[in-house]
């Protein structure tokens, strides 16, 4: 049981000091040097570092320290725990990148500034996604609509999230320099969009696939055909038609995406059968190929 619970912890400590060095990597190379930034918490702590020249990591941590204690006491002390792992080992991170200037940050040109943004897109959605994953959040954001949940829980967290993001974008508007301003703020809008689709599909995991519902008279030949053919289990039930007032049966199989062609195929050998089928965004379990 010891074991178990140290194992955990390492784990824990190290996939969120492993999404900090990744979100540190992505701003540090292709965010800082192009003028816009992340949202909620990280952006205005760009947008303040940009004012002061003084490396954003100071203020990251000046600004949530203090939220994740408060989600400590209020919400769950495991929680804030590992987010001051995370956002100290990105704030950290960001400090040393810029003194040691090991990775030579992407200045981008007028005519590559969407590729930085598309890439920090990617390598911050792709850190945010991790510690969600292991974690259930990345960042002051969720501490903050944690605790106004906590205390208003019929407050709308969606309204919020907007609301921080929308105070990046507007401060970006009178920070950087006017040549340049309105597309920071666009990159900010884009970034934030790229960044939240990457951790949709981050999430939703590698092991997706579509589940079969078939209605039948012939279980058993259908069954067999898919089990032999695609390797699949499968689960049967029996079912009342409402229409016809008859029993039949229905199977469930979920299959992977490569395979609905085969499935298809199957199916249409038996054309007394009705079938119907849904997108799987993850599989757990005994669940082969």
């Amino acid at each position: 049981m010891k074991k178990n619970i140290v194992k955990e912890l390492f784990f824990d400590t190290f996939f969120s000091i492993l999404a900090g060095l990744i979100v540190a990597f992505g701003l540090h190379v292709f965010a800082n040097s192009n003028n816009f930034a992340p949202g909620g918490i990280s952006g205005i702590a760009s947008v303040i570092g940009t004012l002061t020249h003084v490396n954003m990591g100071y203020y990251m941590i000046m600004f949530n320290l203090p939220l994740f204690i408060l989600a400590s006491i209020f919400v769950e002390r495991k929680l804030g725990i590992f987010l001051t792992i995370y956002v100290a080992t990105q704030s950290i991170a960001l400090i040393v990148l810029e003194k040691v200037n090991i990775v030579e940050p992407y200045v981008a040109s007028s005519g590559n500034l969407i590729f930085a943004t598309i890439a920090t897109g990617i390598v911050t959605g792709i850190g945010f996604a991790i510690q969600i994953k292991r974690h259930g959040a990345s960042g002051g954001t969720y501490c903050i609509s944690s605790l106004v949940k906590h205390w208003y829980p019929a407050a709308n967290i969606a309204w919020l999230t907007f609301i921080l993001d929308s105070i990046v974008v507007v401060l970006i508007l009178f920070v950087y320099d006017s040549s340049n301003k309105i597309e920071s703020a666009i990159c900010t809008l884009l970034n934030l969009f790229l960044a939240n689709m990457v951790v949709d599909y981050c999430l939703q995991g590698a092991k997706d696939g579509y589940k079969f519902e078939i209605i039948t008279d012939e279980p058993e030949g259908l069954a067999q055909e898919i089990m032999t053919e695609l390797k699949h289990g499968v689960t049967e039930m029996n079912v009342h038609g409402m229409y016809t007032h008859q029993e039949r049966f229905m199977i469930v199989c979920i299959i992977r995406k490569r395979e609905l062609s085969k499935m298809m195929k199957i199916i249409k050998k038996y054309p007394k059968s009705f079938a119907s089928f849904s997108r799987v965004n993850e599989v757990f379990g005994n669940f082969k190929r």
